[in-house]
Order: structure tokens, then sequence, then C-alpha cells
């Protein structure tokens, strides 16, 4: 099948989660005509400017690729619109696609969007649905229009959460699951199948805002499920910490633990190799992998041979 006689997409993406659907597309001959991503970016402790995962895809593919700062203006408009799409592509590209260019595809716009519409429109549908303690998430194909997530479903799918759920696991999860439900969608439009897309219904919708690194800091005032569900939505990004003496730590992974306390949220209860259990605003936390500043992540025993514990983490001092 010839991608070129058949349907002109353009596919618009730049992080790890737009790889799979971009390569699922080139691995079923519906390779892209043209890629856009974001501009390269400084990155490293030399900082050099580093090409996104999509350019690099793209590039190893021999698809050309266009980095555009705004899609907002005239020169903009008149690349997209001179690639004469059937369909653009839109995968966390990362800019706003104006009124005018979302009317160029003659098939519309689509996106994969990380959530079941209409819960979690928004920048971090992911992380917040981890920690919101969803036991449910998924992918949907979106006919995009001007608001924020909020056009027409074309299919979705859903899969459970595991109880260890981070935000990388689930990442990983869902990008694979949107490169199929994507590849599904646009094989029906090649073969002249009708594609409908259904309004999002007007009930139940959530706003995903996006990650602040301020919210990865510990209040150990809060309760302990939520603080273990927040440790591990922002695993790998921004990863939660807390302060131990004048140390920042990482806190990578931690449990529930079945003890009982009337102590002051933040007080050290136990330290050994089961873990460092932290008295929270309800429930007790147990630490289990940590990180210091320049170090590896490590266990709390190996942590625990470098470090001595304060007997009470201050919530206001963190």
């Amino acid at each position: 099948m010839s991608n070129s006689s058949r349907i002109r997409i353009v596919f618009a993406g730049t992080p790890d989660f737009s790889v799979p659907p971009l390569q699922r597309l080139i691995d079923s001959g519906l390779a892209p005509i043209a890629v856009l991503t974001q501009p390269d970016r400084p990155a490293g402790r030399g900082r050099q400017l580093l090409a996104s995962p999509v350019k690099q895809a793209a590039t190893a593919a021999g698809i050309p690729v266009h980095q555009p700062f705004t899609l907002r203006n005239t020169a903009a408009f008149d690349l997209v619109s001179g690639f004469e799409p059937d369909l653009l592509i839109v995968v966390a590209y990362g800019l706003i696609l104006p009124e005018n260019v979302l009317r160029i595809p003659r098939n519309g716009c689509w996106n994969i969007h990380a959530s079941l519409l209409p819960r979690w429109r928004g920048a971090a549908p992911i992380q917040r649905a981890i920690e919101a303690g969803d036991q449910e998430s998924g992918v949907c194909i979106m006919l995009m229009d001007e608001g924020l997530d909020t056009g027409p479903v074309i299919q979705s799918a859903s899969i459970r959460l595991d109880d260890g759920e981070t935000g990388g696991s689930l990442h990983d999860r869902l990008s694979g699951l949107g490169a199929s439900l994507l590849l599904e969608c646009v094989q029906r439009l090649v073969r002249g199948e009708p594609v409908e897309a259904r309004p999002q219904p007007e009930s139940g919708a959530t706003y995903a805002k996006k990650l602040d690194k301020a919210e990865a800091r510990v209040d150990w005032t809060e309760p302990a499920e939520t603080l273990e569900r927040r440790i591990r939505a922002f695993d790998p990004w921004p990863v939660a910490w807390c302060m131990v003496g004048e140390e920042r730590v990482r806190i990578w992974k931690a449990t529930l633990a079945s003890v009982s306390h009337a102590s002051r949220p933040g007080t050290v209860l136990a330290a050994g190799k089961r873990g460092i259990d932290i008295a929270t605003g309800r429930g007790v936390l147990r630490l289990l992998e940590l990180q210091r500043p320049g170090k590896r992540r490590m266990s709390v025993d190996d942590y625990l041979n470098a470090v001595s514990l304060p007997e009470r983490l201050e919530p206001g001092n963190l």
C-alpha cells in the first residue's frame, strides 16, 4: 500500500510518549509525509541543543521534520496547508493549534489523549489519575476543537491500574495502547469506512493541571494514603522529596504501614531494614527507597548505614 497515494498524514509530537504512535504508523506503511516537533532544547550539563525523541525517530525514518516556534502566524499556516494533509495527528506536541490550522486537514486533527475523557482534560492526566486513586485509565482518539481536550471522541480504550502503578509505568502502557488505537482508526479511514466522533458527556469533566515541582514537597500533615499515591504519581518526575536535616532527600518508593500512632506528623516512629515509618496526618507511611543529593537511588537499609535520622521531620520546615 502506498501511503502517498492513499492518505497524506502530518504528525505533530515531541516527547517519548509520541514515539510509539509515530513508529506504529511508519511500520504499518502509513508513514507521515512530514513531522512537526518543538525546536531543539538545551539539555545536560553542557546545555547543548538536543533533538526531541520524535525528531530523532522521524529523522531515522527519513521523514522531513519541521520545528516552528509557534503555529499562530502566517508562516506556520502556510507550512501546514502546503502539505495538503488529509489528516493531522497530534500527540503531546506542546504547541497550541489555532482554529485556522485545525481547519486545514480534510479529515480534521486527531489527538491521542491519555485519559478517559471527559475525566482529566489537561496537561497531566497520567499523574493526576494515579494521585486521585483512580482504578482505571485509558486513552481516547479525539477530534480536536478549539477547547482544552473538549472535542468529540472517535474511539477509546480503558485499562485497570495496578496497585504499584507509577507515572512512568502508566505512561508507557498508555503510549502503547494509544499507538494501537490510533492505527486502528487510521486504517479505517484508509479503507474508506466511516469514522464517527461522539460528543463528550456533559458531566464528569475534571482538569489535570500541569505538574509543578513545588507539589513534590512532602507535607507530613496529609494522610499517608494521599502521600503514597503522590509518590507513585511523581515517579519519574518531579519525584517526591522531603528534608532530612539539611539534606533534600528524594522519595522513590513507599507503602502504607499497618501501624497506629498518636504522634505528631513527621515523627520517625521506626527505622530499620523493613523501612522508615513516618507519622502522617492520618496513618503511617513506610519509606522504602530514597536518594540523597548527588547519590544513586538506594534501599532504606543502605540509606540508614550512611545517615542518622532526627526524631522528627518538621512539616513546617520541609
